[in-house]
């Protein structure tokens, strides 16, 4: 709230405003009640004239009160949504193996939907009560010291289980927020991925999972409504019990002429007043205590560590990029997977302008070469090398910049053709988009499409098939034009005509960069210039398409399953 103290300030003023307003309503009461039987009719009508003009200053009051807040908590929970989705989107893989993505997006909204109802609302009613408590404690003892003596013995029978009770609601405030993240969590996965889950009828599955979930949450919340409904109770019967007995006291020294019956009614006023402010306060902490599960739990996302950090000073990478890259003795294991090696000792320099195809069986480390060199980790020793400058003296958005990547599983954003392909590079024209896209072989299909580059493509893509969405992947990281391409199985899914266009294509644009290529077809690794095989996270095998193939060994029987018995399959 600091950064908007002017209008924080300009809220509390109208609340205490009001507040005062509210406590001078009794002391009209009290001179109309005494003077009722006056025989001056024209001072009864200026006290009910007065009380008008209060009653009027009040609803101005609140309603400025209300519209102060109300833009104050939005302005705060959409600065806290900001501040939560920069810090996320900026966070390395290693983060996401430990926490759901549906998860972190239930903490943004649903979260922080509880904050803006607490700041916008909750806040300035306990405040607002809080000055009417005080305030009306005050002027009841101004009105009788002894009837305020008796309310205040009940006071701490009122605290003791307000501060109980506020405690347990607020560890079961936060189960139930935890639980309604899950349940966010996993409809998130299973509807990114409905279609698979309704090729393998898994539905029923599906809807047990979500309703388990859904389930629990509820009983927590169940058991959160239960403990704070039994505050509310004993709060309000405690406050309201004793109310009816000092007014029981009251009305017998009035009887006995001992205090006026204006203020008698005076000090009843403050009495309800004081006693509602006091079960407002009550319910209001049970919200304070849900909102502070769900600020708690926004908290951890701000302060989370992230395992990769930029360099405090970071230097300065020399420009042009030249592409020179380094393994210097690399040992990894992914964060999830510790005792797993995915690098053991590697050690490679791939020099400017090369072309170097990394190809070997599953979980050799293939992909995880290229996810090191974007710094999505660090290696657990050894260094990872950039024109000679280690990549973590490096800011990563600084040399990431000068890598374009063709992923395995191309992502699709939900927009349009060309804003898929200008993801590559946002400033490009609208001619080097067409360009880039002509390069990829994807011109003619985006043509085709009934508005054509600017056809909306739907969540993740889903008008397309797997071979042109792979296909924009291609246009969006030729249209980046880097010093550093990094290829990921980027014509796996492409027909063999397809196949052909892409590959003129990437041949075209390796030409003059630092290529490095991931696949498991070694009919797009044959034109590379070099080839590494990887097996178990080790080099095992480097060289030319025909000198692997000569010294036999894995690369030489993986050439043997694919080419031979592929033609004999033919």
């Amino acid at each position: 709230m600091w950064p908007y103290r002017a209008l924080m300030i300009a809220a509390v003023l109208a609340l205490i405003s009001t507040a005062v307003i509210s406590l001078t309503l009794p002391l009209a009461v009290r001179r109309v009640v005494d003077n009722f039987g006056t025989s001056e009719p024209e001072l009864l009508d200026q006290y009910f004239l007065a009380a008008l003009v209060i009653a009027g200053l009040l609803a101005v009051g609140t309603g400025l009160r209300y519209a102060l807040v109300t833009r104050l908590g939005e302005r705060v929970v959409a600065d806290i949504r900001k501040a939560v989705f920069d810090r996320v989107i900026g966070m390395s893989p290693a983060f996401y193996e430990n926490i759901m993505t549906g998860e972190v997006l239930s903490r943004i909204t649903t979260d922080t939907t509880l904050i803006l109802s607490v700041i916008g609302s909750s806040v300035s009613i306990a405040l607002r009560n809080l000055l009417i408590f005080l305030g009306g404690l005050v002027l009841m003892l101004l009105t009788s010291a002894k009837l305020t003596g008796l309310v205040l013995l009940i006071v701490p029978a009122v605290v003791i289980p307000i501060l109980t009770l506020g405690r347990r609601l607020r560890v079961m405030s936060r189960e139930n927020q935890d639980w309604i993240a899950a349940s966010s969590g996993n409809a998130s996965e299973s509807l990114t991925a409905v279609q698979t889950v309704q090729a393998f009828t898994h539905e029923m599955a599906s809807r047990g999972q979500f309703a388990q979930m859904t389930e629990a949450s509820f009983d927590a919340a169940r058991r959160r409504i239960k403990t704070r409904a039994a505050m509310t109770v004993i709060v309000i019967f405690l406050v309201f019990s004793g109310v009816v007995g000092v007014l029981w006291i009251g009305a017998r020294d009035v009887r006995a002429d001992q205090m006026s019956a204006g203020a008698l009614v005076q000090f009843v006023i403050y009495a309800v007043m004081v006693a509602g402010a006091v079960a407002a306060l009550s319910e209001i902490w049970g919200e304070l205590q849900r909102a502070a599960g769900a600020t708690e739990r926004l908290v951890e996302l701000l302060q989370t560590e992230d395992a990769v950090q930029d360099p405090a000073n970071a230097t300065p990478l020399a420009q042009p990029v030249k592409g020179l890259i380094a393994f210097e003795n690399v040992h990894f294991a992914y964060p999830s997977r510790p005792d797993v090696v995915a690098l053991d000792g590697v050690t490679l320099t791939i020099a400017p302008g090369e072309t170097v195809a990394f190809v070997g069986p599953s979980g050799a480390g293939k992909t995880t070469i290229i996810q090191l060199i974007q710094r999505f980790y660090d290696p657990a020793s050894g260094r990872i090398t950039l024109d000679g400058v280690d990549l973590r003296r490096l800011a990563r958005n600084d040399f990431r910049r000068s890598i374009a990547l063709v992923p395995q599983d191309p992502v699709i954003f939900a927009a349009s053709a060309a804003e898929n392909i200008r993801f590559g590079r946002p400033d490009a024209s609208d001619a080097e988009v067409q360009d880039a896209a002509r390069a990829a072989a994807a011109h003619e299909f985006i043509t085709a499409l009934p508005e054509g580059y600017d056809s909306y493509l739907g969540e993740r893509g889903v008008m397309l098939s797997g071979g042109q969405k792979q296909r924009i992947a291609i246009a969006r990281a030729i249209l980046r034009d880097a010093p550093v391409l990094l290829l990921d199985e980027a014509t796996s899914a492409l027909d063999a005509e397809s196949e052909r266009a892409v590959q003129l294509a990437v041949d075209k644009l390796s030409a003059d960069r630092t290529t490095l290529i991931v696949a498991h077809r070694l009919a797009t690794v044959k034109k590379a210039d070099r080839i590494v095989v990887l097996e178990a996270g080790q080099i095992v095998a480097t060289g030319t398409h025909d000198e692997l193939v000569a010294k036999g060994g894995l690369y030489a029987r993986l050439a043997r399953l694919q080419f031979t018995d592929g033609m004999a399959a033919e």
